[in-house]
């Protein structure tokens, strides 16, 4: 069977050793620093959207149609064109991942890291200067671009680098500075509201995000795998050694790599045709499908994007809309760090089931609210102590979310592919996410407009859909090394049937 080396199906995943040395640490800690870029793009564009002289600006006719829709508060900000303003971003970002495989795959990750950072600065610095609407698209294409390939580099690099039995925690933080970058992005949108240039600085400090990370790519090695697919096993060692520790089998670890690397060579070309058309890549392929769409439909991010617009909707004023996103950002960040404590103990699915029913009974909470006291046709006002509620049903769903699909949504994608199809695997993954992530951006006011309430019962059937999937279909992880992943769809109830080739071996990454 194709894939890697072949060991035993029922024997132990393989144990390298080692401790989680400080440089691993700020290794992780660098690449995961890239959540930064793509976190604050996700605070920043609901709080700008609704400030005055932005709109007035570039968009007069919404500040307009908002006028018109006044008697309908589900369609206060009801606008296509608005709402382009955020999701094209994601458009730039889908083509960018198109391609981040190959590059990834020859210039390494480290390169594709510097490229998302220098990318991403042109574009912050772009929108904040920009004095037409061409202009300020321009700049969000840039942004899209530093998105789509720090998406792709980032989560490979902390699964590669990060020890089996830290790799949880280490690859999560990519997820915990996304939220990192969302509650800075909320506080900064909130300290400049007020002022008639605020936009600016809020689009313009996209650029520090971007600095982090550049800076910061400097200074790493690429990882281990990366090195040795470019034929400088000589350097992947002396990665090894560095980032493992002295007490760690860097030559059995590098031994494994170089075997997988080399069953890689052997089908090195056509790695999206082979996981769509062979069946022992099969489960891969499924989830590489459905990881992100059920994270995009668990409807956090659009909370992200637009929660200023929504805490509108109930009855908020301007600023306590964006405080409101402020608290919402805090709880993420909160539920996050408690995530990156617990995952490497209590596994994967554990978090998922306890997320995911959280995440539903907020959602059937937010829309019960909704729907009793703005009604059907949103012309009725609601009190502040059911907005105020609404809040708190945010926050609960934000924090179910904080801790399972936030981090796990990069987790898991990251450690599942065979080196093979790992970087395809991650590409399709990115880009099923941004395609998704600019459909329900670009649809989501409108959707809130005309389902009204029903549009938070919808994100919690889907909630529910996952939950069932993952308890189903999705095998524990928790400390498996990457070469050693194979063993978990052969002892599988349901994958065995894919990947078990009859005799007592599996292909391994």
């Amino acid at each position: 069977m194709a894939g890697g080396a072949i060991v035993p199906s029922d024997g132990p995943a393989t144990d390298y050793g080692g401790s989680l040395t400080l440089s691993v640490f700020m290794s992780c800690l660098v690449a995961a620093s890239g959540g930064l870029i793509f976190g604050y793009d996700i605070g920043i564009s609901g709080g700008v959207s609704e400030m005055e002289p932005f709109l007035r600006r570039f968009f007069p006719h919404v500040l307009r149609r908002m006028a018109a829709a006044k008697g309908n508060e589900y369609c206060l900000y009801d606008s296509q064109t608005l709402t382009a303003f955020t999701s094209s971003l994601y458009i730039a970002g889908l083509v960018a991942s198109l391609v981040a495989s190959r590059v990834t795959g020859a210039m390494g990750r480290q390169a594709v890291m510097l490229m998302g950072g220098a990318l991403f600065f042109a574009g912050g610095a772009m929108t904040g200067a920009a004095v037409n609407i061409a202009m300020l698209i321009v700049g969000r294409m840039l942004l899209g671009f530093g998105v789509g390939f720090t998406n792709q580099a980032a989560p490979l690099f902390l699964a590669e680098m990060a020890p089996s039995r830290w790799r949880g925690a280490l690859t999560a933080g990519y997820q915990f500075f996304l939220a990192l970058g969302v509650l800075t992005a909320n506080l900064v949108n909130y300290a400049t509201a007020r002022a008639p240039w605020g936009w600016r600085v809020s689009l313009g400090l996209a650029g520090a995000p971007a600095v982090v990370i550049f800076v910061g790519a400097l200074f790493l090695t690429d990882t281990p795998s990366s090195l040795v697919m470019r034929g400088r096993a000589d350097g992947a060692r002396a990665a090894l050694l560095r980032v493992r520790g002295p007490d760690a089998d860097v030559d059995a670890e590098l031994r494994d790599i170089a075997k997988a690397v080399e069953a890689a060579r052997r089908s090195e070309d056509g790695a999206f045709r082979r996981m769509a058309t062979r069946r022992e890549y099969r489960p891969h392929l499924v989830l590489a499908v459905a990881v992100p769409m059920f994270f995009q439909l668990t409807g956090v991010i659009v909370l992200a994007f637009f929660a200023p617009l929504v805490f509108r909707t109930v009855g908020f004023g301007s600023n306590a809309a964006l405080m409101g996103a402020v608290i919402n950002g805090a709880v993420n960040l909160g539920s996050l760090l408690l995530s990156t404590l617990v995952i490497d103990r209590y596994g994967r699915k554990v978090l998922f089931m306890v997320g995911g029913i959280q995440m539903v009974i907020a959602q059937v909470g937010m829309a019960w609210i909704m729907g009793a006291k703005i009604g059907k046709s949103g012309e009725a006002a609601m009190a502040h102590p059911y907005a105020v509620a609404v809040l708190v049903f945010t926050c609960l769903h934000t924090a179910g979310f904080g801790w399972s699909w936030g981090p796990l949504g990069w987790v898991i994608p990251s450690e599942i592919f065979p080196v093979d199809i790992r970087s395809a695997g991650q590409a399709m993954n990115v880009s099923i996410g941004l395609c998704l992530t600019f459909v329900q951006t670009q649809s989501f006011l409108a959707m809130l407009c005309r389902f009204k309430y029903a549009t938070f019962a919808y994100y919690a059937a889907w909630v529910a859909v996952m939950t069932v999937f993952i308890a189903l279909f999705l095998p524990e992880t928790k400390g498996i090394p990457l070469e050693a992943m194979g063993t978990i769809w052969v002892k599988h109830w349901y994958w065995k049937r894919f990947v078990h080739d009859g005799k007592s071996a599996v292909a391994l990454t």
